[in-house]
């Protein structure tokens, strides 16, 4: 257990930037989710600048790196342009 005061407190600031992590993270996923099976493509056009900018907003706080949002928002891409319409 931590015994100074300055510990304590890191292991306070520890948790609620976990937690907070953790959610927009979950967040994220769900919408990469609902985006791969999305088979209109006017809908998934519409929804993909949003999970582009989840993706970077991640990556700028360091939650993931930046190689995997990359990665991941090409792949959508691929994935929304050989939809059909």
């Amino acid at each position: 257990m931590a015994n100074h005061q300055s510990s304590k407190k890191r292991i306070r600031q520890t948790e609620v930037r976990r937690v907070h992590n953790k959610y927009y993270a979950k967040t994220t996923r769900n919408a990469v989710k609902k985006l791969r099976g999305m088979k209109d493509k006017k809908e998934a056009g519409e929804l993909l600048p949003q999970v582009t900018s989840m993706l970077d907003k991640l990556s700028k706080i360091n939650v993931i790196h930046k190689n995997k949002a990359s990665n991941l928002k090409a792949k959508l891409t691929k994935h929304v342009n050989q939809l059909s319409a």
